[in-house]
């Protein structure tokens, strides 16, 4: 089978305490029933999910979602560790791509969609962040800033697309919310575009705009 990773990759920092992960924890079961309600989608993808504080760990190991009753549930406390989940996103990922392969399966360059509320607080995370974007599977990276997250941070853990909240425009419960149904009509169009393909290429379909979001350039000098 031709089979297309994402990882959802979410701060759990002690800021997202409340409003913050009480958001994603309402907006998991809407994403696990839209994919795994649709067997052309479900199949051609898997799903995984990581949170990450003061350590990172994966809530949700890599899986077809249409195998699962429900997904977790994310909890709020501890510092801002990017570096922790850099490290445990490329081990993990390298791993989970080997497993696939040994399956039998053909498999794209995994998708990470990150979603932070603030800024990093370890000073090591630009090296780990350097080392998953070197390795051999190193994935396609769309990060989403919420709160007083920084825009130049946001632009510089993200290699594909990056998104800032509007200042104002709505809370950072409702741009979660918009986060995460991105994420949904991303995997859902991305494996529609691969069936089109009959499995020979297909397009990552991530959106320009999403509501209460400004897209960030990339381009670097």
């Amino acid at each position: 089978m031709q089979i297309l990773p994402f990882y959802m990759v979410c701060d759990e920092s002690g800021s997202m305490a409340g409003g913050g992960v009480d958001a994603i924890n309402k907006a998991l079961p809407e994403l696990h029933q839209e994919i795994s309600t649709n067997p052309s989608v479900a199949d051609k993808t898997r799903f995984a999910l990581i949170g990450f504080s003061t350590q990172a760990s994966v809530l949700q190991p890599l899986a077809d979602l249409s195998e699962l009753t429900q997904l977790p549930s994310l909890t709020a406390g501890g510092v801002t560790s990017f570096g922790s989940a850099f490290r445990l996103l490329k081990n993990t990922i390298e791993r989970d791509v080997a497993d696939l392969k040994a399956d039998g399966h053909d498999v794209y360059r995994p998708v990470v969609f990150f979603l932070s509320d603030g800024i990093p607080t370890d000073e090591g995370w630009r090296a780990d962040l350097k080392e998953l974007n070197s390795f051999r599977y190193a994935p396609k990276i769309i990060a989403f800033g919420i709160d007083d997250a920084e825009r130049a941070t946001i632009t510089e853990v993200a290699n594909f697309k990056a998104f800032i909240q509007q200042d104002d425009s709505i809370s950072p419960a409702m741009a979660i919310r918009e986060f995460a149904s991105s994420l949904t009509r991303s995997i859902v169009s991305s494996a529609t575009s691969m069936a089109a393909q009959g499995g020979e290429g297909f397009e990552l379909q991530v959106e320009e705009q999403i509501p209460g979001f400004t897209s960030l350039s990339l381009d670097k000098l």
